[in-house]
């Protein structure tokens, strides 16, 4: 017996021997198409399957290269993994009609991608309603690499805009979650090292401007520059008030026409000033007839022409730096102690005083043509 189980072992060696033997005697010309079926191991089931001749020479070329790439092409999630993925969503929290939104806002995503950006929007504590209309304002969130959504969603979490601090900042700026983080690191260091504003300031601003991420930071840095020296604004007023949502060019007309009017005064260093200044929501956060009818009690008449008159001051401003211009910008608080002159309707002369209402003049005796309005007691 021991002899037979030697011979038997011995024929079972030669046998692959003999077929590669065999195989190198065959001519690989006479190959047919039909020889090139192979019986491939499905990758689901363990079973078999029959994959059909390739009739692209090209392929037929390199048929190895082409089964791989069979093989490994991407397949829609079947109706088993959407259904998993309707699951995790409803248990997430998530209505049917907001499911539904989901899978359909951006055809040709797959399902598991979208419980995958859907889950890191839910770990920053976005609730599932504002997860939804975020996606719906901004489909393009739903091609982004998971792992970038998970970096960046580490990175808002350092800045604080996590707890459900990025409710607000996804409904008014989606693309801080994709642009470049460089971009969201220079806006920061602009507020924590140019502004001097606390790391919980810095938190509290992204969240309640976040405009700011689009803005310039030089225009950024200028915009609180002017309210700081010019206005006599400290930074906790300036988050308070939101100041840095405004445009720079309406901050400067309401606040210009006021301090013209001399109803507003720029704080000395103690913070007190002459005339009792009006609160910043009064000035910025108003409509325009609000603020005319209310805080300048002026009409839109005399609004429409200083306005006019500040742009052409504006364009000259190269040649005559005029305050409030970034080169003048920096350094102490102005100071505006000095009563300013009466003038009349004529242009370019002063006068006493006169009837009690609002004049409108050009004044030459001042350092630059401006329009100066002023009350007469």
């Amino acid at each position: 017996m021991a002899a037979l189980g030697r011979q038997v072992s011995a024929w079972y060696h030669l046998i692959p021997l003999t077929w590669a033997r065999m195989s190198r005697q065959t001519p690989q010309k006479k190959m047919t198409a039909s020889s090139l079926c192979k019986l491939t191991t499905a990758s689901t089931g363990g079973g078999l399957e029959e994959v059909p001749c390739v009739q692209d020479p090209a392929c037929r070329t390199h048929l190895p290269q082409c089964l791989l790439e069979k093989q490994s092409a991407p397949v829609d999630g079947g109706p088993w993994e959407r259904e998993e993925v309707i699951t995790s969503l409803l248990d997430m929290g998530f209505s049917d009609v907001h499911v539904n939104e989901l899978l359909t806002v951006q055809p040709g995503t797959h399902p598991q991608q979208v419980l995958d950006i859907v889950s890191e929007l839910i770990l920053l504590g976005v609730n599932p309603e504002p997860v939804c209309v975020a996606l719906k304002k901004s489909p393009q969130l739903l091609k982004l690499p998971v792992m970038h959504m998970k970096k960046r969603s580490s990175y808002l979490r350092k800045l604080g805009l996590g707890e459900g601090k990025l409710r607000r900042v996804l409904h008014c700026c989606p693309e801080i979650l994709t642009m470049r983080q460089r971009d969201i690191a220079n806006t920061v260091r602009v507020l924590r090292d140019k502004c001097l504003f606390t790391v919980q300031q810095v938190t509290e601003i992204l969240h309640r401007c976040p405009y700011v991420l689009r803005e310039d930071p030089g225009e950024l840095e200028y915009k609180f520059q002017y309210a700081y020296f010019r206005m006599g604004v400290k930074h906790a007023d300036v988050v308070r008030t939101d100041f840095l949502q405004y445009s720079i060019t309406k901050t400067r007309q309401r606040h210009t026409f006021l301090e013209r009017l001399g109803r507003y005064q720029t704080p000395d260093k103690k913070g007190q000033t002459q005339v009792p200044n009006p609160l910043l929501r009064d000035i910025l956060r108003v409509s325009e007839a609000e603020f005319l009818a209310r805080t300048a009690r002026s009409s839109a008449e005399e609004f429409e022409v200083f306005k006019k008159l500040l742009a052409r001051e504006e364009e000259e401003e190269p040649e005559n730096p005029m305050p409030g211009d970034k080169s003048t910008m920096h350094g102490t608080v102005p100071q505006h102690d000095d009563p300013a002159p009466s003038v009349s309707w004529a242009e370019g002369n002063c006068c006493e005083a006169g009837p009690s209402n609002v004049r409108l003049s050009v004044c030459e005796n001042f350092r630059f043509k401006c329009l100066v309005f002023i009350i007469f007691d």
